[in-house]
């Protein structure tokens, strides 16, 4: 029986994919060639910030862009960011049939209290794992096992909601479920690569995933 969920955030339950590309794309314009794209950018969206701007720049030290990517991001944040449908509702309603919730992400600590508190959804996540607070983030399986840890969740029970394939490595390498969510930016099919346990279509499905089990 699935008695936990865990969500991914970027991508996943908050839409922030327009301001990462241009967060990138900003930030590298005069320091990549050729220009940086989308098809470039979302393969690699769901890895740590770092890693992505040492992949795009070909720079070890991205000090100089980490900075520059934060002052962008924060000043765009608030009005290019916007929960996917249905999720403010499913996550209220989870919670009300007693599911324990959760976010593990690989974004920073500040701006995950800061998006989840937009919407009003930190009350509902009784753990909440940011890459700042592991030592080996996604895929390791790491910060899914420390959320299930804080939960004292059953990993069998707990359910990995996530846009990127690493979420879908980390749950299963932690023992837990798989969930992959169709509006990935990667698109449904390179999520079914890794073999989820399961494809969401809309967030709704999470209720006859609940029931079913």
């Amino acid at each position: 029986m699935i008695d936990t969920v865990l969500f991914d955030l970027d991508g996943t339950i908050i839409d922030t994919n327009e301001l990462i590309i241009s967060s990138f794309m900003h930030v590298l314009e005069k320091h990549v060639q050729p220009p940086l794209t989308r098809e470039v950018i979302i393969p690699k969206m769901g890895m740590t910030l770092e890693q992505q701007l040492q992949f795009f720049s070909g720079s070890e030290d991205v000090t100089h862009f980490h900075q520059a990517y934060r002052t962008y991001n924060d000043a765009h944040h608030d009005e290019m960011v916007q929960p996917f449908p249905h999720v403010l509702e499913v996550i209220k309603e989870l919670s009300r049939r007693g599911i324990t919730m959760g976010v593990v992400t690989t974004k920073n600590k500040p701006g995950t209290f800061r998006v989840l508190e937009m919407f009003g959804l930190d009350k509902y996540m009784k753990a909440i794992v940011t890459v700042m607070d592991v030592e080996h983030p996604k895929p390791h399986p790491e910060p899914v096992l420390m959320a299930i840890k804080q939960l004292g969740a059953d990993p069998e029970a707990t359910l990995m909601v996530g846009d990127s394939p690493v979420d879908i490595q980390s749950a299963k390498a932690a023992g837990a479920r798989s969930a992959g969510v169709a509006w990935s930016l990667k698109g449904e099919k390179v999520l079914r690569e890794y073999n989820p346990d399961y494809i969401l279509h809309d967030m709704t499905d999470l209720y006859s995933l609940v029931e079913q089990e």
